[in-house]
């Protein structure tokens, strides 16, 4: 059994886990239930609750007993009986069933609706009747007080079958082109189809006529959302008398009020795909609607999620155990699913032994599979020496990495730096000594990281209004700033005066700057001496100051001469290094193969191509045409037919000139032959 959490409400996957194949043995099925903890801790809940290969529908008769599936392949139908935990029958049909409908309270009535227009009815004992309906079907409903099934399909009609009468009565005429799916209102008998338009068009029932017409797919349309088409509808269901919930192609759920045009909230799923159920929890005032990947479970008056289930497989249906908190679900896997979800409700009654057992899980929670793992990437295991244990069953291929045991993990990091759970335990603790130190009555002291910096943020942050520029605002400082924190605390942060990058950048080394270094070291010793008070530097005033920056103004041009001319010195001294190395060097002759085929002639014809290369297309295009390898001509539409001519090499000329003089040849002497001919006919007399 598989928990999980969202939002605090947990789910119990009850199909979670392998299942023994049907053709072993009872003794080699306990054998393997011994040797295996996984098949060993499954629960099956229900005996042989799968299919084939896909389950397409599921359902609950109203008595609760009986739980119904179709499937595939072969087509068939598959019959559960909750009290005995077990299936009770199974029938093959002749086509994939597309929907059915439980008429009776338990399996005596079923309808289903084939893919091959033909619409079956099944009792006890099988198949009872058969009829066609003139179109391709995709929905029915039963009117139970006029026994009226209505079929809904690839037609703008919609086919009334009455079973009291055993015929078929007036069918009715819709706008749309295709009707996709359709309910009826068990409390007044209003019946509601959506169209593949995107609208829902209402019907009465006693007087066939149509009595509303909602337009969901331009409700359904946000201003934050992009469509590719005309959104139709997918699916519908009333809840109670006087509300309606509508299910889009695009994936958006619409919660009507049948009093009025606009909805009253629109859920989107968020994925694209189309909506394939919608069902009604009236306990908790939650809807739950289920696309082919996710089912999610939102309140109705505010649309926020309560939670959301994302299956393994595909979903095609979904069916809610009645007066209960159990789901059931037909996906595109053989194993049809059973989820238990304490929240929504009690176990159902065939199956109590569930509250009991989710309940000591709650007591005593065990670990997940994912904490005896440690994920790793392929960059981990360079850096541990582990990247040649791929492949093996040490590690298990996940996504953009690996899962490895997690004592393993341990041993190796050991291995590799012995020293790393002391360093981690000395930097914690330094960080603990300064939160501490933090709550004290601060000083003016210096981060550890970019010194000089923070000592030009506080200068400039202590300087007075009047020597700034007008236009020029008082900004925050960042040493202030939380986002920029780190900055002056992480060691990867610090600024390398000495790389090319911060020379470039910063050309100019002024006299501000070697003051601003002295006032460091002054700042520094004090922090060791532990004194508490600044103190200006022995032989400098404070006076002093002003001067010094208007020498620095004066000499700003010296220093920027003087900073062009170091880097003009270290890129010539580059130069030298790479010439030494050159002359160092022997070069050794190359030699190439010439194909078979080609001839070589000079490197002349390289250097053109180069040439040519470097040129623009419609410098080469003004080329290639002079020479006649190009045809540029106007089209009547207005546009241009470029026309190529392949250029031939040396080889391909004398073989076609070698061609076209035997071609000459054999001309003059057909010529010749002619000649001859024609000379010793008008020679011969007639007889």
């Amino acid at each position: 059994m598989q928990v999980s959490s969202l939002n605090e409400v947990k789910i119990y996957s009850l199909s979670a886990g392998r299942s023994l194949p049907e053709w072993l043995s009872d003794r080699k099925k306990r054998a393997l239930q011994k040797k295996d903890v996984g098949i060993s801790r499954r629960i099956e809940l229900i005996q042989d609750f799968d299919m084939p290969a896909v389950s397409s529908k599921i359902k609950v008769s109203r008595d609760g007993q009986y739980v119904m599936a179709t499937g595939t392949y072969k087509p068939r139908i598959r019959c559960y009986d909750t009290y005995q935990l077990s299936m009770k029958f199974e029938r093959c049909i002749d086509a994939d069933v597309i929907t059915f409908d439980i008429l009776s309270d338990d399996y005596s009535k079923i309808v289903f609706l084939l893919c091959d227009r033909y619409v079956e009815f099944h009792s006890q004992h099988g198949r009872y009747y058969r009829t066609r309906i003139p179109k391709f079907g995709r929905d029915f409903s039963y009117h139970y007080p006029s026994c009226d099934l209505y079929f809904v399909g690839a037609s703008s009609e919609i086919y009334r079958l009455n079973l009291e009468q055993g015929r078929y009565l007036n069918s009715l005429q819709t706008d749309a082109s295709e009707n996709h799916v359709c309910d009826i209102n068990p409390a007044h008998g209003l019946f509601a189809t959506g169209t593949v338009e995107g609208k829902v068009e209402c019907w009465d029932p006693r007087t066939r006529n149509r009595v509303g017409v909602l337009d969901c797919a331009l409700s359904s349309v946000t201003a934050d959302k992009e469509i590719d088409g005309l959104p139709s509808i997918s699916a519908l269901k009333f809840d109670g008398t006087l509300n309606m919930a509508v299910g889009t192609s695009t994936g958006q759920v619409l919660f009507y009020d049948l009093r009025s045009n606009s909805p009253l909230i629109v859920k989107d799923h968020q994925y694209g795909l189309p909506i394939k159920s919608i069902q009604f929890h009236n306990s908790l005032d939650l809807i739950i609607s289920a696309d082919s990947r996710i089912i999610k479970l939102w309140n109705k008056d505010t649309g926020k999620v309560f939670t959301s289930l994302e299956p393994e497989h595909d979903i095609n249906d979904v069916c809610i155990y009645p007066n209960s908190g159990m789901l059931f679900t037909a996906n595109e896997a053989p194993k049809m699913s059973i989820y238990y979800i304490p929240v929504l409700g009690p176990a159902p009654k065939w199956c109590s032994f569930l509250d009991n057992l989710t309940e000591e899980l709650e007591e005593n929670p065990e670990t997940t599979v994912y904490d005896d793992y440690k994920f790793v990437t392929r960059k981990d295991l360079d850096n541990l020496g582990l990247a040649h244990l791929i492949g093996s069953p040490l590690l298990r291929a996940y996504m953009h990495g690996f899962f490895m045991d997690i004592r393993l993990y341990h041993k190796v990091k050991m291995m590799v730096n012995p020293f790393a759970y002391e360093e981690y335990r000395r930097e914690k603790i330094r960080q603990k000594i300064e939160e501490t130190r933090a709550q004290r009555v601060q000083l003016k002291k210096l981060p550890k990281v970019n010194k000089e910096l923070a000592l030009k943020l506080i200068e400039e942050g202590e300087e007075p209004q009047n020597t700034r520029r007008k236009k020029q605002k008082k900004m925050p400082s960042i040493l202030n700033d939380d986002r920029f924190k780190v900055m002056f605390e992480n060691p990867d942060f610090q600024v390398d005066e000495k790389s090319e990058e911060f020379r470039l950048l910063n050309p100019l080394v002024s006299k501000i700057s070697e003051k601003r270094k002295q006032k460091l070291k002054i700042l520094e010793h004090q922090e060791t001496l532990g004194e508490e008070e600044e103190e200006e530097p022995e032989g400098k005033p404070s006076d002093a100051e002003s001067s010094e920056t208007s020498d620095d103004e004066k000499g700003w041009v010296e220093e920027v001469r003087k900073q062009r001319r170091l880097l003009r010195q270290e890129e010539k001294l580059k130069q030298q290094k790479w010439f030494k190395e050159d002359q160092q060097t022997v070069l050794e002759p190359k030699f190439f193969e010439i194909k078979a085929g080609e001839e070589f002639r000079s490197f002349k014809d390289t250097a053109k191509r180069q040439k040519l290369m470097k040129k623009t297309l419609g410098d080469r295009l003004q080329l290639e045409e002079r020479v006649g390898a190009l045809s540029v001509h106007d089209t009547t539409v207005g546009s241009k037919q470029v026309t190529f001519k392949l250029k031939k090499s040396e080889q391909q000329k004398k073989q076609q000139e070698a061609e076209k003089h035997h071609h000459q040849e054999r001309r003059k002497l057909r010529r010749s032959a002619g000649h001859l001919k024609s000379k010793r006919g008008r020679g011969r007399p007639f007889h």
